[in-house]
């Protein structure tokens, strides 16, 4: 009989890129083994009510091990709370900007889209709105119209813009600018718990996808005869994909772009956690999941990119820096062979994540708009 009791300590589970999972050596394992032993074999009487005993110890040590764990990563991958008291919001922009690919050409692209964006914000109107989600919590989105002075019948054209995790809608406005410039109206929502949006926890995409769905309606209820595009990076990405396998989904959207999404929330979760600790999933993602129901939360298991397109009947565009080190570009390619609508797959050689827009803008933006020329 051999004890061996994983030692998670508490650096570790605050900052998993900075420690590792520590075990007790197997020397004092040893020990404790045979000080256990021991204690069984000289009362033989009470052996089995004593190994019942030390069984239900560790069960209930492990059961305490994993509330614990689970409870510490969802608070600190999910509640911007927990995670500012952590650093965690400056330590994902580190880790994010150290994983990036930095040529010459995608500093310069980079660069470039700043000015352009900067410029155009000083010559247009921005409009900001709010509204409250089905469980109570306000949200934020900014909106760029049209001019009045086009005619009405060349203003129905929208497009929704989505950002990555713990993003904030500023981030897409370079987007904007080219999209406002081939004629559409933009709406750039805050997604909640992030930005100027209220919320429990960072939805990835899943309980986005139905605030989205409130966007949408907004819109359509001052315009019902806009057509929409729907365009998402990363997590964006991903809420996107979502929001077209929702059975309520308005026909008004006429296609979706999504740039480096995920396929579910449950693996990018088990590499996210693999990556911080270096080690395998050893249950943390179920724990997890479990303590993310308990506190209220949503299942994400259920939250699939990857299921909502196998039912998808809305014409998807998917991009994808083959360079990405965040979301593995194989998930972009599983997205690809499932969806089930109209679908094109562009890759993107020497772009890291989310980075093809900087890459080749030209080829980008060429893409995108041909491809929503489809069906628009």
């Amino acid at each position: 009989m051999f004890f061996f009791v994983p030692v998670l300590s508490y650096d570790a589970i605050l900052k998993p890129d900075l420690y590792k999972c520590m075990y007790t050596s197997a020397k004092t394992c040893a020990f404790v083994d045979g000080l256990v032993y021991n204690m069984i074999m000289k009362n033989k009487p009470c052996r089995r009510k004593t190994i019942t005993r030390i069984a239900a110890l560790l069960f209930l040590l492990i059961l305490l091990f994993y509330a614990v764990a689970g409870n510490l990563i969802v608070s600190a991958a999910l509640v911007p709370e927990f995670m500012r008291k952590l650093d965690a919001f400056e330590e994902i922009t580190e880790e994010s900007y150290s994983q990036m690919i930095y040529t010459d050409d995608i500093t310069e692209n980079t660069r470039a889209a700043s000015q352009e964006t900067r410029e155009w914000l000083e010559t247009v109107d921005l409009k900001k709105y709010s509204l409250t989600s089905d469980d109570g919590y306000q949200l934020i989105a900014s909106v760029f119209y049209q001019p009045e002075e086009l005619p009405k019948e060349e203003r129905h054209r929208w497009v929704m813009l989505l950002h990555g995790y713990t993003g904030w809608k500023e981030e897409m406005y370079h987007y904007a600018c080219r999209y406002y410039a081939q004629g559409f109206n933009v709406i750039c929502p805050d997604m909640r718990c992030q930005g100027e949006s209220e919320g429990d926890f960072i939805g990835m995409g899943y309980t986005d996808s139905r605030d989205n769905l409130l966007w949408l309606l907004a819109i359509l209820h001052t315009d019902p005869d806009a057509r929409i595009v729907i365009h998402g990076e990363s997590m964006g990405a991903s809420c996107a994909l979502m929001m077209s396998g929702l059975k309520d989904l308005p026909e008004n959207v006429a296609c979706i772009i999504s740039d480096c999404g995920y396929s579910d929330v449950r693996s990018i979760f088990k590499k996210e956690l693999n990556d911080w600790t270096g080690l395998p999933d050893i249950g943390l993602t179920f724990a997890s999941r479990l303590c993310l129901l308990a506190r209220g939360g949503y299942d994400i298991r259920k939250a699939s990119a990857l299921e909502a397109v196998r039912v998808s009947h809305t014409p998807t565009l998917f991009i994808h820096g083959l360079q990405d080190r965040f979301v593995p570009p194989y998930m972009e390619d599983r997205l690809f062979e499932a969806c089930s609508s109209s679908k094109q797959l562009m890759k993107m050689e020497g772009a890291g994540h989310v980075q093809s827009v900087y890459k080749d803008p030209d080829a980008y933006y060429d893409t995108v708009f041909d491809f929503i020329d489809q069906w628009l």
